[in-house]
């Protein structure tokens, strides 16, 4: 509930500060006094756009604050500071928040019915959740099935990719896999191999003249072994030349060895066309890899294994797709069976709801009114509407379009009386337009019911709806030469009496009109005494 009101500079309020009782509170006051001003005081609290024409003249600033408790008796702050000059301040417990977080840390807390105001009542969200909160309608399991297919649908978006681009990519890396695999590499280091091959057998012939040449150097008269014997002979036991002699019979059998392992190599080389075009077709193959895939044959392998795990992934995401895309079908089904049991429910309830509301409407003023609640026809049914004929003849229209501030007033506080729950603190202002006597009579009692349940302050003209508050706030303005300036006070007592006193004759000083408010306090049922609270705010 709203628990303390304070206003500084704001319009012609220079300073106010107003405790404020539970259940119902009446704000009085002459036309013009100022009673707009606080409705705009709690408008600023609740977020509403701040205008710098609203700041007292000659002050820098207006500053509104409130103080809420919740049942838990936790307290709220909110503050609104609106300067002349620049934008306006809003705060949270101190802290700086922007209008839209003071909006939302008011929204439980507050909510205002004036001509002026932003009307929840006329948004189709606040319709639905009225109609849902009378007829009882669980939303659990189509709650529950809507989150499924949200965490589905977001599943599948996290595979990511289009599916055409996704499918084209797969093909091409199944080819290149293919292509790499079929060319059965196994050795990096085979085409270096491969080459050395080439160059030994595309010149076969020339390379076994050069070892039969080599040979001969050898093994002609006079040449390298007749050399080295002679030398080895013209040596032996020459005891100063040993070491010179081991030397010359090493590079004899260091020689014969070389002669024997060319002997061998050019005995192992012969022509062979047919592995000559195998072996240029197979480097063939592995240069055109390469010029695909990578310079090296290393490189090449890397690339193919890496194209076989990019393959398994989409192979993987095509799977897991093809698995969320049943999961979510099947979730799917759930939730339009949860939907169509809502909009069964709703369909259901719509009518029962617009008769009570219509039957609490008779006893506001508005007795020829007639109430129509449609809900659409696709489930689960969230297109409700409030349709209301104001008077006879009349085609139903939305509310927001039908009724006047004061009708729409009335078709809150009818809706408030049939419906449990709320917010904890609800202003109306209007309520009692056009209406008066015993009417008037009614809608007070109407406006003390609904306070059972929650704090309500009402702006007021009639003396039959301010009576039934359990407090009365006063606002009067006073000028002099330089300045006009508004109380505002609470009154209780004679205070009371003479306030009331004016409100039904305009004579506040008149014995009669005194005689008739004490009659009417009299006569309206009470909650508890009412204590006498008068004096003019701090």
């Amino acid at each position: 509930m709203l628990d303390e009101l304070a206003v500084t500079d704001l319009g012609v309020i220079a300073k106010a500060r107003l405790e404020l009782r539970g259940h119902m509170t009446a704000l009085t006051g002459e036309t013009g006094a100022g009673k707009t001003l606080l409705l705009g005081a709690l408008e600023l609290l609740s977020g509403a756009r701040a205008d710098a024409s609203v700041v007292r003249a000659g002050a820098e600033q207006a500053v509104v604050e409130g103080r809420f408790i919740n049942g838990d008796g936790d307290e709220l702050v909110l503050r609104r500071v609106v300067p002349r000059d620049g934008r306006s301040r809003a705060y949270c417990n101190g802290s700086l928040v922007t209008a839209a977080e003071l909006a939302e840390a008011a929204a439980g807390l507050l909510e205002i019915h004036s001509q002026g105001a932003q009307l929840a009542l006329t948004t189709p969200g606040v319709q639905r959740q009225a109609l849902d909160r009378w007829a009882n309608v669980d939303l659990s399991e189509l709650t529950a099935a809507e989150s499924s297919v949200g965490s589905l649908r977001a599943a599948l978006v996290e595979l990511g990719g289009d599916e055409r681009a996704r499918v084209r990519e797969m093909d091409l890396l199944a080819f290149q896999v293919a292509e790499i695999g079929s060319a059965g590499l196994s050795d990096p280091d085979e085409d270096a191999a491969l080459a050395a091959e080439e160059a030994l057998l595309a010149d076969a012939v020339g390379h076994r003249e050069a070892a039969s040449k080599a040979l001969g150097v050898y093994d002609e008269e006079g040449g390298l072994s007749d050399a080295l014997a002679a030398m080895a002979g013209a040596l032996d036991d020459r005891r100063p030349f040993d070491g010179t002699l081991t030397r010359v019979l090493a590079q004899q059998a260091e020689l014969s060895d070389l002669v024997a392992e060319l002997r061998r190599q050019a005995d192992s080389i012969e022509e062979d066309p047919e592995r000559l075009e195998v072996v240029r077709l197979r480097r063939v193959e592995l240069r055109d890899l390469g010029r695909k895939y990578g310079d090296t044959l290393a490189e090449v392998m890397a690339f193919g294994q890496e194209c076989q795990v990019r393959l398994d992934e989409l192979g993987d995401r095509e799977r897991r797709a093809a698995a969320l895309e049943d999961d979510l079908a099947a979730a799917c089904l759930v939730r339009d069976e949860a939907a169509a049991k809502v909009g069964a429910a709703r369909r259901s309830a719509a009518p029962q709801l617009a008769t009570a509301v219509q039957a609490r409407l008779a006893a506001l003023a508005m007795p020829k009114a007639t109430l129509e609640i449609t809900v659409g026809d696709d489930d689960p049914g969230d297109r409700v509407t409030f349709l209301l004929a104001a008077n006879p003849g009349m085609a139903p229209a939305p509310i927001q379009r039908a009724a006047s501030g004061g009708e729409l007033s009335r078709v809150l506080l009818a809706l408030r009386l049939v419906l449990s729950g709320g917010p904890d603190t609800m202003v109306f202002d209007e309520v009692d337009a056009g209406i008066g006597g015993a009417t008037a009579l009614e809608v007070g009692s109407a406006l003390s019911e609904v306070a059972e349940t929650s704090q309500v302050l009402v702006v007021t003209h009639l003396a039959q709806v301010a009576a039934h508050a359990d407090q009365q706030v006063r606002i009067a303005k006073s000028a002099d030469e330089d300045a006009t300036t508004t109380t505002v006070e609470s009154v209780g007592g004679e205070a009371r009496v003479v306030e009331l006193s004016r409100m039904l004759s305009g004579t506040p000083d008149s014995a009669a009109a005194r005689s008739n408010a004490k009659d009417l306090l009299e006569r309206v049922p009470r909650r508890a005494p009412d204590p006498s609270t008068a004096g003019p705010t701090r």
